[in-house]
């Protein structure tokens, strides 16, 4: 492939990239080429965490190739690491390559790096730049953005309904209102978060497994897809120990009132209990966004009940709405939000469209709730 300019080489960089989308967290998804002449002389993305990140990857990829990189320009999509954590700092691996020049996509927000990486890199006498298909790379990684920014994970939303907004017959009939597509597609929104989120009302009504099957991963080495955390919303514990939802990976389960001897039955079954109660005797669902971030969750996808869906919304915990929608009417049925009634329409919760794609048969629409949405910065 020949690179002709640095949005070519960030485009390539940026399908690199994609390569890592379900092998990174909590480290962001991140692709590296290396070009000289317009040739591409070393590419790679981050693997799992504790090993290489793109730059090196794409650093070892030259030298396999036989390849001289002195002199060459790097297109990374976010900006090199300067500090030392899992693995050491890339900004060094680029200074002793001798690069001639490295063009980022985007700063790193996390405040260990935070212009630091690109500031070596000039100060070493490499030419840099940044701002190339920014957009792309701040959506590549939203999570991880969220939680360097605000301190807790981008949450998305996912719902499945006819035309009408009916997400189940009302007597609770629902598989399947959307199309096979529509549904292989839920689970590659699935595979990219790191929680899947879901609460009682979801496990007693519907006996889920919330994991990911069915998606044909891409090409990443030898590493076995990784399966989302399974979170719970349970107030009381009040979990069957016969759930499906427990079988497999353990759980994080969220309380808001102890029960000692339902505890210590899922504690010994290899899951965690965590306690999080509000005022009213429920989980505070704002603490758990946060506890959420500070255990590294860069997206959660919530796949709950209408009630569970309007706490998330109605608390400001919901970033962005995936929502499926099949040609078809059911009239009264079970809706996709329990929310109260409103006084005044401007009190209504206001929403952008972010894409609306043909699924199969469906539509699958984004929309993002305007008051958390966050802004890409350079």
């Amino acid at each position: 492939m020949q690179i002709k300019n640095d949005t070519d080489g960030m485009a390539l960089a940026l399908e690199w990239a994609a390569k890592g989308m379900y092998i990174t967290a909590p480290n962001p998804r991140v692709g590296c080429v290396i070009v000289r002449d317009g040739e591409v002389i070393g590419a790679g993305h981050t693997q799992p965490a504790g090993q290489a990140h793109a730059e090196i990857q794409a650093l070892r990829d030259a030298a396999a190739r036989g390849k001289d990189v002195r002199g060459a320009t790097a297109y990374v999509t976010l900006e090199p690491c300067s500090h030392y954590g899992r693995t050491p700092p890339c900004s060094n691996a680029l200074v002793e390559a001798g690069l001639k020049r490295v063009v980022a996509a985007m700063g790193d927000p996390n405040p260990l790096v935070a212009g630091r990486g690109m500031a070596q890199l000039q100060a070493a006498g490499i030419e840099t730049a940044s701002g190339v298909l920014a957009d792309a790379a701040h959506e590549l990684n939203i999570g991880f953005f969220s939680r360097m920014r605000r301190g807790r994970p981008w949450v998305r939303l996912k719902t499945a309904a006819s035309l009408d907004g009916m997400t189940a017959l009302e007597n609770g009939e629902s598989q399947w209102i959307t199309g096979p597509q529509a549904r292989a597609d839920g689970h590659a929104w699935r595979a990219r978060a790191c929680v899947i989120l879901t609460g009682i009302g979801t496990v007693k009504a519907d006996d889920p497994q919330l994991t990911v099957r069915g998606i044909d991963m891409p090409a990443v080495e030898d590493h076995a897809p990784r399966q989302p955390r399974r979170v719970i919303v349970a107030s009381r514990l009040e979990i069957d120990p016969g759930a499906r939802i427990l079988q497999g990976e353990p759980c994080w389960i969220v309380a808001a009132v102890a029960d000692p001897g339902k505890e210590a039955g899922l504690r010994a079954a290899g899951h965690e209990v965590i306690f999080l109660p509000n005022a009213a005797g429920k989980v505070d669902l704002a603490a758990l966004m946060l506890e959420l971030g500070r255990r590294e969750i860069n997206e959660v996808h919530v796949e709950a009940g209408s009630k569970l869906n309007a706490s998330l919304v109605r608390e400001g915990c919901v970033d962005e709405l995936l929502v499926y929608l099949a040609p078809s009417l059911i009239g009264v049925g079970q809706g996709m939000f329990a929310l109260p009634a409103l006084d005044r329409l401007a009190d209504r919760i206001a929403l952008r469209f972010h894409a609306v794609t043909q699924v199969g048969s469906d539509l699958r629409i984004l929309a993002r709730i305007m008051k958390t949405e966050i802004k890409t910065e350079n």
